[in-house]
């Protein structure tokens, strides 16, 4: 199990949950699930990326929980979720299906936020019958469907199979990343962030990037180096929102726009300038924006369907 983040106070120290709860996966791995905010209020589902925990989505947990209820999870691995010897993207469906149903009524619907991994995992999803249930909206921060090594421009040569075999020799690392150094730090913000990002939003992405163990890392590596979910973007029939950094290095603004194009429901493309990969961080107000304004315009319109479908 993964160290915790330590951050005292500000606005990417882990908020304090009203409720934590385990939730158990369909092949037995158990899931640290948190609760925020009233439980009669709006949902909002949060799923964080690779080598991330809930602590990434501190800045949206504080805006939103004082009117939503906010659900995240740790994702198998990270953070308080145990690591399993199960890594796919069956796995990812399977794990929120799981705090889906555990978190939510039945046919209750909730706006659905996933970054980069977990907006993998909102896809790998799109087809299951948990899903659809409880998806009323879609919002996907900096990520990406399939060729993420090849498109990635982590590291500053020309396209090609050269870059794309080194890209996936460092991104598969098994070397530790040890302890939160000013150059890890100038590391992973060359790799992760826009130039531009503040230093206590660098030091928050770090503290939560070198909590992740480095056998965790390294497997789910190999996993999105393989991914290919072009079909389950297909398959994701709800309104959908996209968000990205222009300077994103990691899932670079090509991988959204393939989103766009390929969406049934699309409701709009953000393109953030000088924003890296980090997005909910690196713009926490515009990305806790567009999860209110997916809640209040599809989670009631949902609402209202199922009333009338049931009148």
């Amino acid at each position: 199990m993964s160290r915790l983040l330590h951050v005292s106070s500000g606005p990417y120290a882990p908020p304090v949950p009203a409720r934590e709860l385990t939730v158990v996966s369909a092949d037995g791995a158990r899931l640290h699930a948190e609760v925020h905010g009233a439980e009669d209020a709006p949902p909002v589902v949060l799923v964080h990326g690779w080598t991330c925990s809930t602590a990434f989505w501190a800045a949206q947990i504080r805006e939103l929980a004082a009117d939503h209820r906010v659900i995240a999870y740790d994702q198998r691995g990270h953070g308080r979720s145990p690591a399993s010897p199960a890594c796919s993207t069956e796995a990812l469906a399977d794990d929120l299906e799981a705090v889906l149903a555990a978190t939510l009524a039945p046919a209750e619907r909730a706006v659905i936020a996933g970054h980069s991994m977990g907006g993998m995992t909102v896809l790998a999803a799109s087809a299951r019958e948990g899903f659809r249930e409880h998806a009323a909206a879609v919002l996907l921060c900096s990520t990406g469907s399939s060729r993420l090594v090849a498109e990635s421009t982590v590291l500053p040569l020309r396209a090609g199979r050269l870059r794309t075999a080194l890209t996936r020799r460092v991104l598969g690392s098994r070397a530790p990343l040890g302890p939160v150094t000013p150059l890890a730090r100038r590391i992973l913000k060359y790799a992760t962030m826009g130039a531009g990002s503040a230093p206590h939003m660098v030091e928050a992405c770090a503290r939560i990037v070198h909590a992740c163990p480095r056998r965790v890392r390294h497997a789910w590596a190999h996993v999105l180096a393989l991914l290919e979910l072009d079909e389950a973007v297909r398959a994701l029939a709800v309104p959908t929102e996209v968000v990205v950094g222009s300077h994103d290095r990691l899932t670079p603004p090509v991988h959204a726009r393939a989103l766009v194009a390929a969406l049934p429901r699309c409701v709009g493309l953000t393109e953030l300038p000088g924003l890296g990969h980090m997005t909910p961080v690196e713009a926490p107000e515009l990305v806790s924006g567009r999860i209110r304004e997916l809640v209040t315009t599809y989670t009631n319109s949902a609402a209202d369907a199922d009333v009338k479908e049931g009148a």
